[in-house]
This record gives structure tokens, C-alpha cells and sequence, in this order.
């Protein structure tokens, strides 16, 4: 093992060529399908191991543990972890900074060499990882892939950005003078990562703090923490000095709110629910004894997404638009789309041709790829179910409205659309984070784009038109950080759609995009006088 007095060694390894999405897995292909059944088989023996915290490359056992439950089979015991308690906040703030102070001097060609490397092992493992997905958050083949790849593109892409970054130079050269515009990094962070992208945006926060200089702590969702020890397997493997990712599971309440707390920590990289995240704000905006910095917050907070389906709309590229938006994962996603609004017109047979499309979906356990798994915990699935009945008095039920019981009694939840639904009520206002849609009839576009802007939230969007009048109209008006045309709303590719929404949807972060390195950096700008 790697420790501070002999790091492992990272080598070199450069970006080969412009940057490119990882390709998506066609499962219908019989030999990727067989792969797929082997990773599930063989991660499936692979089932129950007990994981350490990692703090400055020490393992560290608790007596408290978190057991992460396969969703689909919550008999079954997918890891159990260290449970990272206040105490341990302190002990791996210390053994960050002892790390930031070798790792922000560490060229960025070095920096961006162990995300690309991390990457190779990563693509090596596809189906190892697509596995692990399916079995610890209950991802089908096809979400499960996407998540993966998206991690690579994470790694590749914010492997580029650091480069560019290093290569800055101010906008002119002062005559008399050297001028240089440094990107240094801010210093030891908090990563607070969620269950429904436990790998791409836990790994995509946490790189990006790295490559950028920053080292970090990471708590992962209690609901999915054994893939973010997968990952740190992988980053060790890669060259991954001691310190400089510090992996602790732990509850939120007392781990995470002592270090958000601590007066060492500089940012705190957030994906997860609004009331969450507006705690982690305020916290991290008090400051502490001992604390010299304003503390950055970098928040991403959800969601309660529109589709505008215009009466021009091409009718079944909508229908087939809501329906993967709405119930992909279970309708488990910020971007998912929670509110289809529709025109009048077309309203009727709208909602006639999505009770069929939704009927036609099939739940079931997700290793066996089914159009739906479960939802994540037995405590999302009661909530979900609440939500439904005030849909029900709120709405018409037109599909689902129902648990699924199963004999292994995992989580399923049938795909619910609520018809006929005010544009001001709870089940079209409040993140329901589940397979529930809520359709809502407006009298025309202008009517559409008002209630699409009525909430607190502005994550995703889309318009389904064949109108450019339209179109022009919802990009000037339609007020999202995403915002798409006649597609789903779901989906973002990274360096293609930079992902972060507004208003109570967090801080606009912009993920995957060519600013987010920023987020996690200070300019430092240095004039030499000749």
C-alpha cells in the first residue's frame, strides 16, 4: 500500500486526442448481453464484503456499520461499511490538508494522468461496474451503462479542462511587463454525493475537485456507498496519493454537518434533495473560529421538470419522450420529467396513447432488465405511495397508482400517471423523486411556457414543436439551466449538454461543461515588471 513517505507513482499519460462521449452498450447484441449476464454472476458472488474508511490511506474500522440492501432483494446484503461518525470529521479534514500540501504543487499534467488512467480501468471494467449498479440502486442494463460511461466521460473530459486551465493566460500581456493568470486550487473539500448517480456524479465531483489541486472528503449516500469504495479501489490502483480522497460513509446529520462545519474545509460539492442542500448553504455561510475564507458551496438540488407538447408536436416522438423522461430509472433523476403539459388539442389523445405506452412497460428485478427496477429504499417507496394518494384527489388516475409485491419484497413502485392535474398542485409543485407523472392541460403555448414557469425549481425542460416560432419563443422564455427540443429531458452528455439548473435547483454548477473547473479553483494573477 501507498503511503505518504512513498506515494505511488503516476504515470504519465496524455489525452489521446479531442475528447469524445463513451459509447453507449448495445445489449441486444447477443455477446454484450452474455458479458452483461457474466458481470452479474460474478459480481453477484462478490456480494456482502465489509469495507473500510480510507483517511490518509489508513483503513479504518467503526463499530457503528451502514449496510448497503440490493433494492430488488432487500434480503441481500450488497457491502457493509464503516459508519464515519463527528469524531472521525477532524481526523480526515487533517489528513487532507497534510495531503494539500504535496498535491497542489503537483503538475496538472500529473493530476490529469490519474484521471485518465482511472478512466482506462474503469472502461476495462464496464460491465463489473454496470453490475455493481444494478445490484446496489437497482439500475437496468441500459441505465446502468449510462451512468458508467458518463463517469468515464467525466474523467476524460475534466482530464482536458485541467490542461487548458494550466495553459490560461490573461486576456493581454501589459506592455513592460510578464503577465500570467494562475488557476490555483481552493484546498480541502467536502464531496456529499447522492443514490441515483453513485457512480457518474460522485466521480465526477470528486475528480474535478482533484485534477483541479483540491483534496477532498468524500461521503457518499448511505443508500449506495459501495460503489463509491469501488471507485476508490480503482483511483488507489490508478496512483491515487494518500489524503488526497478521503473515503468516509457516514450519516449526514453528524459526519456530514461536522464537515461542512470545520473550519479547514474550503468548498462543499453537493448533489441531492433542496432541503438538504439549502442546510449545507447555510452551515458552510457561518463562519468558524479559526476560519479565514468564505466557504464555497457548488450545490446541485433537484428538480420538478416540464415537457411542453405543443399541438404541432410530431405526436408519438412526444408520447415516446415523456414516457422515457418520466420513468427511466424509475423517474429517479433530477432531469426527470415530473409534469407533461399539453395542449389542448391534442390533449385528450395524448393522455389515451400514454396510458398505453405506460401500461405496456414491464417492472422487474433489474438483472433482468426490465423496463423498470425498484425504487432505491423502502423509505422512497412510502413516500412515493403518499404522494400518489394525494395525486389520486388531486387528479384522474390513468395508469399505475399502485406498490408492486413481489416474494423477494423489493421496492417496486407501478408507473403512475395522474391526469387532469392544476397547474398549483401539490403532486404538479413538490420533487416526488419516483415513477409518478403529472399531466396538465394548457389552453395554448403561451399557456404552457406560464405554468412550465411556475415552480421553484428550473433544472430541465422540453418543447416538443414543429413551430420555430415556438421554439424561439420557449429559448428566450422557458427558464431552465437544460433546456431541450424535441427530445427527452433526460440524458445530459457531458461537454455537449453542461448540466445545473436554477432557482431552488441549485447553483447553475454546470457540470461536464467547460467552467466547471473554475468552481473548484481561485485565480491567482501575477505582473512581472520588466
Amino acid at each position: 500500500m501507498a503511503t505518504l513517505e512513498n506515494p505511488t507513482v503516476i504515470l504519465p499519460r496524455k489525452p489521446q486526442g479531442a475528447f469524445r462521449n463513451e459509447p453507449f452498450i448495445d445489449f441486444s447484441q447477443h455477446e454484450n448481453a452474455r458479458a452483461m449476464r457474466g458481470a452479474l454472476e460474478r459480481i453477484g458472488d462478490e456480494l456482502g464484503h465489509e469495507y473500510p474508511l480510507i483517511i490518509g490511506g489508513e483503513r479504518v474500522k467503526t463499530s457503528a456499520k451502514i449496510e448497503s440492501l440490493n433494492p430488488a432483494r432487500p434480503a441481500q446484503i450488497v457491502g457493509v461499511h464503516q459508519k464515519a461518525g463527528a469524531e472521525h470529521a477532524d481526523q480526515a479534514v487533517q489528513a487532507a490538508l497534510k495531503a494539500f500540501e504535496t498535491w497542489r504543487f503537483t503538475p496538472a499534467e500529473e493530476r490529469a494522468s490519474l484521471l485518465l488512467g482511472t478512466a482506462d480501468l474503469i472502461r476495462e471494467r464496464k460491465f463489473d461496474f454496470c453490475a455493481w449498479l444494478t445490484y446496489e440502486v437497482g439500475k437496468n442494463w441500459a441505465e446502468a451503462d449510462a451512468d458508467v460511461g458518463e463517469t468515464i466521460d467525466f474523467l476524460e473530459f475534466y482530464a482536458r479542462e485541467a490542461l487548458r486551465l494550466a495553459a490560461s493566460t490573461p486576456p493581454i500581456q501589459y506592455p513592460g511587463e510578464r503577465d500570467e493568470l494562475l488557476y490555483i486550487p481552493l484546498g480541502v473539500g467536502a464531496v456529499i454525493s447522492p443514490w441515483n448517480f453513485p457512480f457518474a456524479i460522485m466521480a465526477g465531483m470528486t475528480s474535478a475537485a482533484i485534477v483541479s489541486g483540491n483534496t477532498v472528503v468524500l461521503k457518499p449516500s448511505s443508500d449506495s456507498p459501495t460503489i463509491a469504495a469501488r471507485f476508490m479501489e480503482v483511483l488507489e490502483e490508478a496512483g491515487l496519493p494518500p489524503g488526497v480522497v478521503n473515503f468516509c460513509p457516514g450519516s449526514g446529520a453528524s459526519f456530514g454537518n461536522a464537515v461542512v462545519a470545520h473550519p479547514k474545509t474550503r468548498f462543499i460539492a453537493f448533489t441531492g434533495s433542496k432541503e438538504v442542500g439549502l442546510d449545507i448553504h447555510e452551515r458552510a455561510a457561518k463562519a468558524q473560529a479559526g476560519q479565514i475564507w468564505i466557504k464555497r458551496t457548488i450545490l446541485e438540488m433537484g428538480g420538478k421538470d416540464s415537457i411542453i407538447v405543443s399541438a404541432d408536436a410530431d405526436f408519438d416522438a412526444a408520447v415516446a419522450g415523456v414516457v422515457a423522461s418520466a420513468f427511466g430509472f424509475s423517474g429517479q433523476k433530477c432531469s426527470a420529467c415530473s409534469r407533461a403539459i399539453v395542449e389542448e388539442p391534442i390533449y385528450d389523445a395524448f393522455v389515451e396513447r400514454l396510458r398505453e405506452k405506460v401500461e405496456d412497460l414491464k417492472v422487474g428485478d433489474p438483472t433482468g432488465n426490465a423496463n423498470l427496477g425498484p425504487v432505491v429504499s423502502e423509505g422512497a417507496m412510502k413516500t412515493i405511495l403518499s404522494y400518489i394518494e394525494i395525486g389520486k384527489k388531486e387528479g384522474r388516475l390513468v395508469a399505475g397508482g399502485n406498490a408492486i409485491e413481489t416474494p423477494e419484497k423489493g421496492y417496486y413502485v407501478a408507473p403512475t400517471v395522474i391526469a387532469d392535474v392544476a397547474p398549483k398542485a401539490r403532486i404538479a409543485q413538490e420533487e416526488i423523486f419516483g415513477p409518478v407523472l403529472a399531466v396538465i392541460k394548457a389552453r395554448d403555448f403561451d399557456d404552457a411556457l406560464a405554468i412550465a414557469n411556475n415552480t421553484e425549481f428550473g433544472l430541465t425542460g422540453s418543447v416538443y414543436s414543429m413551430d420555430r416560432t415556438k421554439l424561439d419563443h420557449a429559448r428566450r422564455s422557458f427558464h431552465v439551466g437544460n433546456l431541450y427540443f424535441n427530445r427527452k429531458s433526460t440524458g445530459a452528455m457531458v461537454g455537449a449538454h453542461p448540466f445545473g439548473g436554477f432557482n431552488m435547483s441549485g447553483t447553475d454548477s454546470k457540470a461536464g461543461g467547460p467552467d466547471y473547473l473554475y468552481l473548484f479553483t481561485q485565480a491567482k494573477s501575477v505582473g512581472e515588471k520588466l
